[in-house]
């Protein structure tokens, strides 16, 4: 089948840096796609041919209307909208309208982002659970300094498990906070994406914004406050039910973590993975899983996430058969340990 959808403003755009975007749009829907007289003629099988049709017309009405795609942005979107047959790029592009988070403008890049930033506004405590790349702490840093600047609280309390992850690094030389800011940079990094340094610096002196290590929270009760604890896959049993029961009044919790990366010592069982099975039918708790389509980073971490996932598919797979395997028999017909 080919069908015609008649161009206008803004087709650069639709078609990205070195086509990118278009080529997105073909091998996602195996179709192809060339300009002719004012108009994309698309070619391929029926369903699919619509399905472009209606993302370009779709595209083309949003920019008559006056909406701006940031390239970035546009791909992130078209990735979600090929992916998922039921979202609509009008659909998705309305839903996620974009958001001022202190100096910085953000529009949810997709259908988990939106439903991520849903979930802070309408509960106090939020798991966010996903691979690296899907926004997770950042858009949790950016709710966080929305409400400290509307005054819905009056500190931000950002917090992680001080864990190695893989590495040894050694005897780090400096004051304490000299020795744990490694750990907290891509809190810090988040924070000045945000704000002016200058601001964040008198935040941070006025303790209207803390950043700590989470052995730092044991004790306290956080009221009033925007908590953040992030890497939250690296916490312990213990450490987990300690931050969790920190929560005071008027006060928001956020957990985020990747359970596919813990980095706890001895096989120690993860705090989060412990959170997500007692607290999963608990009121007032949301639970937001992302997975690699939300990646929203270069394009091959995408890639990256998912080559690892089916690996680990198939190594537990094959790991399942080889248990399964019956014993070796020994030439006199004795089991023969094969361990």
């Amino acid at each position: 089948m080919i069908a015609s959808v008649p161009s206008g403003k803004g087709i650069e755009g639709l078609f990205g840096t070195r086509d990118e975007n278009m080529r997105l749009i073909e091998l996602a829907l195996h179709v192809t796609t060339r300009l002719a007289n004012g108009s994309i003629e698309i070619e391929g099988e029926r369903e699919a041919v619509l399905r472009a049709g209606q993302i370009c017309e779709d595209y083309f009405a949003l920019i008559h209307e006056g909406m701006v795609f940031q390239n970035a942005d546009l791909n992130s979107l078209l990735r979600v909208v090929t992916a998922d047959p039921e979202v609509t790029l009008r659909a998705l592009a309305n839903s996620g309208k974009q958001r001022t988070f202190g100096r910085k403008v953000l529009t949810p890049k997709s259908v988990t982002q939106r439903r991520y930033l849903e979930a802070i506004e309408r509960n106090d405590l939020v798991f966010g659970l996903g691979p690296a790349g899907t926004g997770k702490t950042y858009l949790a840093v950016a709710m966080a300094v929305q409400a400290l600047i509307a005054k819905k609280v009056s500190r931000i309390i950002l917090t992680r498990p001080a864990v190695e992850a893989g590495e040894k690094l050694g005897f780090l030389p400096g004051t304490l906070q000299e020795k744990i800011d490694p750990y907290l940079r891509p809190l810090y990094d988040a924070l000045h994406d945000m704000l002016e340094p200058e601001k964040v610096e008198k935040l941070l002196e006025r303790h209207a914004i803390e950043i700590a290590p989470l052995a730092f929270m044991r004790g306290r009760t956080l009221s009033d406050s925007f908590i953040i604890l992030d890497e939250a896959q690296n916490t312990t049993v213990e450490q987990m039910k300690m931050v969790l029961t920190r929560q005071g009044f008027n006060s928001k919790t956020v957990v985020t973590g990747d359970l596919t990366q813990i980095d706890l010592p001895g096989g120690r069982r993860s705090g989060l993975l412990d959170a997500v099975d007692v607290l999963r039918n608990v009121e007032g708790i949301s639970f937001v899983h992302f997975d690699e389509k939300d990646v929203v980073r270069h394009s091959l971490v995408q890639k990256i996430v998912r080559a690892y996932e089916k690996y680990n598919e198939k190594a537990g797979q094959q790991l399942s058969l080889k248990l399964l395997e019956p014993p070796t028999k020994s030439p006199v017909g004795e089991p023969r340990d094969t361990a």
